[in-house]
């Protein structure tokens, strides 16, 4: 296959490390895009490369600053179109506006259906994404989405370099226990939930925990950390119930507000998160453990450029082995003829 036949990645300023660890796992280049600010402020970009009948992937996850990194996304879409790609896939490490989901209040709009049409009208043919907040939001979309998680990452990483006995997976909220039930599955390990009344948009009151906690190791699982506020009362709240150590599994650290405080003075022993979200340095507590998901979607983006199955990577037995396969079919991906 010849230089042109190669995906193209380019990447916008949200997330530009995960970005180049995808092209890495790919054996690709990571694409010339200009990606910056004129001197009002306005978003200016500039595709320095040629992507004329190619396959185009702008990875940008809509991070905070969410609107900066979401208007970056749209605008590189729309030059990416208008210099006339063959196919342009939005991939999404973290989908932002993602809680506003739904017509929770009188008079409040769902934010997350506009952004996906907005994706839409500005060029993306398809989406690639990780653990949505809700999984409804796939639907709001007019265009193929593919919905990857991180269960299988986190799962690799508690299996074997924490080994801990007895465990209990707890699942913060109602909204989680099809998550939850996932982890357990994988770990088998027992199922619990926390019955949590939301005080407003940064406190939680923990009301009662369902299932058995007392002298186990605890799993919290879930989708995205922001203010921190519901995972640490989660915390205080199995402590008291007789938990021993108190771990948590999640996808996107999006550590806003006080969560940095609010993690140090918490009892949490260690939060496990991925690179769907670069955290600054200045945010990076010793109890954050990193995993990286940059080979999850590098597969993906394979599969999608040489459109086969991208269901493998959707099955519990994605395993070990299955992963040091897909990496290896990077040096083939120049070798699959069209």
């Amino acid at each position: 296959m010849s230089g042109r036949d190669e995906p193209v990645l380019l990447a916008g300023n949200a997330n530009p490390a995960f970005a180049g660890k995808v092209a890495q796992v790919l054996g690709v280049d990571l694409g010339d895009a200009l990606v910056g600010r004129f001197s009002e402020g306005e978003i200016r970009v500039k595709i320095n490369q040629n992507v004329r009948g190619r396959d185009v992937f702008i990875v940008q996850p809509t991070c905070p600053p969410v609107n900066d990194h979401l208007m970056e996304l749209l605008i590189l879409l729309d030059a990416v179109r208008r210099a006339s790609a063959r196919r342009i896939t939005a991939v999404l490490p973290y989908f932002g506006y993602a809680r506003q989901d739904r017509k929770d209040q009188p008079r409040v709009p769902i934010t997350a259906k506009l952004v996906a049409n907005l994706i839409t009208v500005a060029g993306a043919d398809r989406v690639l994404t990780m653990d949505l907040h809700a999984g409804q939001i796939q639907g709001f979309f007019d265009i193929p989405l593919d919905h990857l998680f991180a269960v299988n990452t986190f799962v690799e990483y508690f299996s074997q370099e924490r080994a801990l006995g007895d465990w209990v997976v707890v699942s913060p909220d109602v909204g989680g226990i099809k998550m939850a039930r996932a982890y357990a599955k994988r770990l088998h390990a027992s199922l619990a939930m926390v019955d949590k009344r939301r005080i407003n948009d940064m406190e939680a009151e923990v009301m009662d925990i369902m299932g058995e906690v007392r002298g186990k190791n605890a799993l919290i699982v879930d989708d995205l950390v922001s203010t921190a506020g519901s995972l640490v009362e989660a915390v205080r709240a199995l402590k008291e119930a007789g938990a021993r150590e108190v771990v948590a599994a999640i996808t996107h650290p999006v550590l806003s507000g006080p969560a940095q405080e609010r993690l140090s003075a918490s009892p949490l022993k260690e939060l496990v998160v991925t690179d769907t979200i670069a955290i600054p340095p200045g945010r990076r507590l010793p109890k954050i453990k990193v995993l990286s998901v940059a080979p999850v979607f590098a597969e993906a983006i394979r599969c999608i450029h040489e459109e086969t199955s991208i269901s493998v990577l959707f099955h519990e037995q994605w395993d070990e082995e299955t992963k040091k396969e897909s990496v290896q079919k990077k040096k083939g991906l120049t070798k699959v003829k069209r």
